[in-house]
């Protein structure tokens, strides 16, 4: 089976409703009587009241406009009719692919010309292959968005192999959630505590080397000691997931506690999982007693790599759309996206499925991707050697 799968359509178009049919005119005509002439005659506006009416009317219509909804009009014929693909960096599981599903359901109410949506999964390569599909391959005209990992805009940063794309070139939309990271191992395994992190070999799946499950390790193998092996081959965090389960690796560094609570609640309420360590600023209340990684930061030049190394916390599920799709629609697509996330049908939908969600909004992320791409030369370089594992 191929690696790029249709999850399945998750919007459908509606007929409009019809119209009442306007009332015979002839219904409405009053009595040919003198009288009555004189009195439709004393109603009917002077040719000044007439020209008085019109910029009146003219301002409703305006105002009724500007509150059709979150994308411009002038986008209503492009879409209308049309389909829009969500293209996801990782298998037809997991947390990207619940995002994908419910904003696929809602984000058509909030285009102009109301198109409809399906998610693509392209996983591959750390979510390399989708992120170089979507700015080298993917239609240039707002029909094909994506939803990629975390730590992909980050990669050319790093220098790592496979990376065929610009960060700064794509139009971020926005980030659906912001999130701190963490290195979990299952509960039979012997490694329980930040000690066993610096004192145990531990096994931990990954995906690719655009992923957090890579990125994360290698950091901490680098700044603090830690004896992770990374075993890598798998598609999703979900098959990391079963693979803790079946006893193939200790654990997974690099996953959110926010998807286990989605998708695997019974992991917390039961303890079947040890947080030797979160990748955060603060400590959890869920698991007050793992320290966080800033804990042990005895410089100024570890904490500069660190904060480099963090931002894709404050932009987890970022949504993009290709270099090459016209200013106005990047515009009408940001406005949408903005629009769903406040959609109390959306807001619904996320709480019923257990997922959070905070919008990073598009022009936002893309000044803190500026400002990161602008930092020090001689942090990047740092933070670079610390990724390669040199």
């Amino acid at each position: 089976m191929s690696a790029t799968r249709i999850l399945r359509f998750c919007r459908s178009r509606r007929s409009p409703p019809r119209r009442r049919k306007r009332a015979d005119a002839q219904t409405c005509q009053p009595s040919a009587s003198t009288s009555t002439r004189r009195s439709i005659s004393r109603r009917q506006p002077r040719p000044r009241d007439k020209a008085m009416l019109r910029p009146a009317g003219l301002l409703v219509g305006i105002l009724l406009a500007s509150l059709s909804g979150g994308a411009s009009a002038q986008d209503a014929p492009f879409y209308k009719g049309k389909t829009i693909r969500i293209v996801i960096s990782t298998g037809v599981a997991g947390g990207y692919a619940e995002y994908a599903r419910v904003l696929a359901e809602h984000l058509g109410r909030h285009i102009a010309g109301h198109p409809a949506f399906i998610v693509q999964s392209m996983p591959g390569a750390g979510g390399l292959t989708a992120t170089n599909y979507l700015y080298a391959q993917a239609p240039q005209d707002g029909t094909t968005i994506g939803i990629v990992h975390s730590t992909i805009p980050m990669t050319p940063l790093w220098g790592g192999k496979g990376v065929r794309f610009e960060t700064l070139k794509f139009n971020w939309l926005g980030a659906l959630d912001r999130a701190d990271g963490m290195c979990i191992t299952w509960r039979s395994s012997p490694v329980k505590t930040w000690s066993d992190l610096l004192n145990k070999e531990t096994t931990v799946g990954s995906s690719g080397v655009g992923s957090q499950m890579d990125a994360y390790p290698a950091m901490l193998n680098k700044l603090f000691g830690t004896k992770m092996k990374v075993i890598g081959g798998y598609k999703s965090g979900t098959d990391i997931y079963l693979a803790m389960e079946r006893g193939e690796v200790d654990g997974r560094c690099g996953g959110q506690l926010t998807v286990i609570r989605a998708t695997r609640p019974d992991w917390l309420t039961e303890r079947k999982i040890n947080v030797p360590i979160l990748i955060a600023e603060k400590r959890s209340a869920l698991f007050p007693e793992s320290p966080t990684v800033m804990e042990f930061v005895r410089d100024d030049a570890t904490r500069r790599q660190l904060e480099l190394l963090m931002v894709p916390q404050s932009m987890d599920r970022p949504v993009l759309a290709p270099p090459g799709v016209p200013a106005e629609r990047v515009k009408a697509l940001r406005a949408a996206l903005e629009a769903t996330v406040r959609d109390d049908a959306f807001r619904a939908e996320v709480e019923r499925r257990n997922l959070h969600v905070d919008l990073t909004r598009g022009e936002d992320m893309t000044r803190m991707l500026e400002r990161t791409f602008a930092a020090p030369p001689e942090v990047i370089a740092a933070a670079r050697k610390t990724m390669s594992g040199r």
